[in-house]
């Protein structure tokens, strides 16, 4: 009898997912005794979880088969001639990971290289293994913690497990998201057993699915294929899943909390049954110990439930409670679940890691959606997530990834219909960053009118799977339902039933626009843009997308890497075409139209910063453009946060980092490196800040923290070009309050001055002028370059994607600036056994000012760029006589065995 039931049911999820698992048998025709045996077979060995995940598959093309599931399935059926792919591969990434393709990444190759016609017919996975010893206790199981692109066929020794009911033979493994689970016990055979999934093409308006629109090119498989892991798992006739601990944390006082503790536990036999379900949590002062009796009918599960109000040693005084990163620290606890039933094959366990925390959302007065994180208000300051375009699992680029949100001061990563797996839900909790999960817009997902009954149930299913999945973690701020649009009100049923069947705790959003829905209400968030090219001063209008609500996905657009980077993805004709002919459309920009060319942002450059005269004035002047343009958007959110009449309660970047390598849309590009975009975020999202407003021209200190910060001094300057002081202001004695800004300064209009002028902002801790003297240690450093004459929007010819600019500030005076000389120092120690800082000194030895000088790190002296880098700043400018060391932090092994460079260049340095 075959048993099969989706795990969104209250499956069995355990173990730790990804162990390596020991080589055995050949999958191949060939014995598994001579010398060629492959050593990517499986051999399932009992744990105390039961579980191994399948490290590798074998994958080929249904064109090239001539026979079905049946025969594939077959142990010892011959697939040497097959691709070897790694586990959680789509179709796509197999292919690419084999080198069937040049460098999809490189110029136009994903385009010119790819047939899409090798993804309208299904593909084949495979693999074999060896059964453990037959067992009168033991289950077995086959399990998926996601669905199958699109859909998926399961075969296990030659009989079909999945695709047994509905038209197209595909429905029991439907959707990207769902889990699902076949106990496959009764096909197993002594010695060699054999898998075979059949993974159906994939159409992101047909199915519930994975996507990319306009962010990137369309992966050419349309992620079809096994994107998440399938496991083997040996169980008992009881086993326990999907452990969780639901706190709830005493507001505001924070020192008490109690913990409700649930798992599901099901009996697999036929035979009615009684089990002691224990628990124990450490992470404490001291372990907490409980347990209870339950029983079991045949075949039944139940979710179990262990209460405060039952179990006084859920009751914590003192807990240690999770923040995020700007607010505290990140402490975990553990929970671990057993089973022990009365047989003698024993017990079965669950473990997870949780936090203790409270997330709570609200709407303010004027209906804006504001975030509250343990009882303080929380100013989301975000960036829009991109997985990689082919969903290939990179746990260290991943790790690279969410550092460099750490370290720019982010709290939060939105994440819109492409939900990480594990390994960004553990990275976030330990990090302190915030996710903001949901589904996807402008595919099948937001095509409600299109939705069949299976659609439904997919939806559900997938809803509730990614709900069991992040309901432990503390790093989880909320869950939209909706995108750009507002689910109806059977969808919006299906998706809270699927919520609350979860226990999810964090706030149901119901769209990321300003959108409603029946039981949710209003949103209160909005979805204005821009999402191109527009001046600095367009953040802090009370329009659109300024600095006012909760803005869901904003930016400013194309952001342009440093030479190095554009070299790894573009030919260097393509490099040239960026600055000579903007009006070309460019692969790697989007595909929509308003996105596919640099016109916008190219005429604001010329317009604002002087026409660019070759390839390196055009890529200093982008970089000044995309580090003022960014720093704008986070400062302008980051002053208003606190205004009570018209709070900026929340901003998401459009995006963070990009799926394929772009030229927009990242705070990092995808080669992992840094550049103006990233500095002018970082800059501004510094924990305590002074910062310069373009509307009313006030001086701002912005502190993020939880505790407030006295004994503060703000030193003004204003400079023309050729050095002269246009003013000079000073306030003392300021107190900057905690999760909240203050104006401290008022900068008066340049007397005396036309066009460019610069303006260094000073924050030093006590009373000194903050000029590098005993008196005062310098906190914070900020430049602008600035214009007498302002950028002028057009508002009412808005779009959904920009305002245009009919009037251009002039900062031409930025090419006067005569050649400055930096003198540099440099110092390498270990900061680990596999890490390594570098870090430089640069100072001033000129008589001009040295604008936005660049420290790159470099592989030996003509080497290449060293990434993934985390500098402490960057792009700083310096007055005559002023020094700055500025810190590197790297890994050992990316020095590829050179001895490290710092290269230094600026706007008016040569390198």
């Amino acid at each position: 009898m075959r048993r099969h039931r989706s795990l969104i049911a209250g499956g069995l999820i355990f173990g730790v997912l990804g162990a390596s698992l020991p080589a055995c048998e050949s999958t191949s025709g060939t014995p598994a005794e001579t010398a060629d045996a492959r050593t990517d077979a499986l051999d399932i060995i009992t744990l105390r979880d039961g579980t191994h995940v399948i490290q590798n598959w074998r994958m080929q093309s249904s064109a090239s088969l001539d026979v079905d599931g049946d025969v594939l399935s077959a142990p010892r059926f011959d697939d040497r001639t097959w691709l070897t792919v790694p586990a959680r591969s789509t179709v796509m990434a197999g292919l690419v990971a084999n080198g069937r393709y040049p460098d999809p990444n490189f110029s136009t190759n994903l385009r010119d290289s790819v047939d899409p016609a090798d993804f309208k017919v299904p593909w084949w996975y495979r693999k074999e293994f060896v059964a453990p010893p037959a067992g009168t206790a033991g289950h077995t199981f086959l399990r998926f913690a996601g669905g199958v692109i699109s859909r998926g066929e399961l075969w296990v020794n030659g009989t079909k497990v999945s695709g047994v009911s509905g038209a197209s033979g595909t429905d029991d493994i439907a959707g990207a998201y769902p889990r699902y689970e076949f106990e496959i016990t009764h096909l197993l055979r002594p010695g060699r057993n054999a898998i075979a999934i059949k993974a159906m093409p994939a159409d992101p308006f047909r199915d519930l699915t994975v996507s990319f629109l306009d962010w990137s090119p369309l992966a050419p498989d349309n992620n079809m294929g096994i994107w998440r892991d399938v496991s083997l798992v040996r169980t008992g006739p009881v086993s326990v899943a999907n452990p969780r601990a639901l706190p709830s944390l005493e507001l505001p006082g924070l020192g008490r909390a109690s913990l409700t503790i649930k798992a599901e536990v099901s009996n697999h036999g036929d035979t009615a049954t009684e089990t002691t379900v224990a628990a124990i949590i450490t992470g404490a002062d001291r372990p907490i110990r409980i347990q209870q009796r339950i029983a079991l009918g045949p075949h039944e599960t139940k979710t179990v439930t262990f209460a405060p109000e039952t179990h006084a040693g859920l009751r914590l005084e003192h807990p240690r409670i999770w923040w995020p990163a700007q607010f505290g620290d990140q402490p975990l606890y553990e929970l671990a679940m057993t089973v022990s039933a009365d047989t003698s094959y024993g017990s079965d366990r669950a473990t997870t890691q949780f936090g203790i925390r409270d997330v709570r959302s609200e709407l303010t007065p004027q209906g804006y959606r504001r975030f509250l994180v343990n009882g303080k208000p929380f100013g989301v300051r975000g960036g829009g997530w991109a997985s990689d375009l082919f969903l290939r699992p990179q746990p260290e680029r991943l790790a690279d990834e969410l550092r460099y949100a750490r370290d720019l001061g982010l709290n939060t990563i939105r994440m819109e219909g492409k939900e990480e797996d594990h390994e960004l839900l553990e990275l976030a909790d330990r990090l302190g960053i915030m996710l903001l999960p949901g589904w996807e817009c402008c595919t099948k997902w937001e095509k409600y009118s299109t939705w069949s009954e299976q659609d439904y149930r997919v939806a559900g299913a997938s809803t509730l799977a990614e709900a069991q999945r992040m309901v432990n973690h503390p790093s989880v701020l909320g869950f939209f339902i909706g995108s750009d649009n507002a689910a109806t009100a059977r969808v919006e049923q299906t998706y809270i039933d699927a919520l609350r069947a979860a226990d999810f705790q964090a706030p149901i959003i119901p769209s990321a626009a300003a959108k409603s829905t029946p039981q949710l209400g209003a949103s209160g968030m909005k979805m204005d843009g821009p999402y191109w090219w527009i001046p600095p001063h367009y953040w802090y209008e009370d329009k659109l997308g300024g600095a006012y609500g909760f803005a869901s996905e904003v930016g400013s657009g194309p952001t342009i890497p440093e030479l190095d980077s554009l070299r790894r993805f573009l030919t260097p004709t393509e490099i040239e075409d960026l600055w000579s002919k903007p009006n070309q459309a460019h692969y790697h920009l989007a595909k929509k139209e308003v996105f596919s060319k640099l016109a916008v942002f190219s005429t604001a450059l010329a317009n604002r910063y002087g026409a660019p005269k070759d390839q390196a004035d055009f890529l200093r002047k982008a970089q000044l453009s995309n580090y003022e343009a960014n720093r704008a958007q986070f400062e302008a959110f980051g002053r208003d946060f606190s205004d009570t009449a018209n709070p900026a309660t929340g901003v998401i970047y459009w995006m963070l980092n990009n799926a394929w390598p772009t030229l927009y849309w990242h705070l990092w590009d995808h080669n992992l490196a840094t550049a103006g975009s990233y500095f002018g975020a970082k800059k501004a999202l510094r924990p305590l800040h002074v910062q310069y407003s373009y509307d009313d021209r006030s001086i701002v200190v912005v502190n993020t923290g939880l505790e407030a910060k006295g004994g503060l001094t703000v030193r003004a300057t204003a400079f023309a070009m050729n050095g002269t002081v246009l003013s000079d202001e000073k306030a003392s004695a300021i107190v900057a309050d905690a999760n909240a800004a203050k104006r401290v300064l008022t900068l008066p209009a340049p007397s005396g001055a036309t066009g460019t002028y610069l303006v260094r902002l000073l924050l030093s801790d006590g009373d000194g002028d903050g000029d590098g003297d005993a008196s005062g240690r310098e906190v914070d450093r900020n430049v602008y370059w600035l214009s007498t004459k302002a950028d002028v929007l057009d508002y009412p010819q808005s779009t959904w994607w920009y305002t245009p600019t009919v009037s251009y500030a002039d900062l031409t005076g930025l090419e006067s600036l005569a050649p400055a000389t930096v003198a540099s120092s440099s110092k390498t120690f270990a900061t680990g056994e596999e890490n390594l800082a570098t870090e430089v000194t640069l100072r001033n030895t000129s008589q001009v000012v040295a604008l936005a000088l660049r420290a790159s790190l470099r592989q030996g002296r003509d080497g290449a760029e060293v990434v993934p880098v985390r500098w402490s700043d960057n792009y700083v400018t310096l007055w005559p006589g002023e020094a700055i060391t500025l810190r590197a932090d790297y890994r050992r092994s990316d020095l590829a065995g050179s001895i490290p460079h710092v290269q230094v260049s600026g706007f008016n340095v040569s390198p």
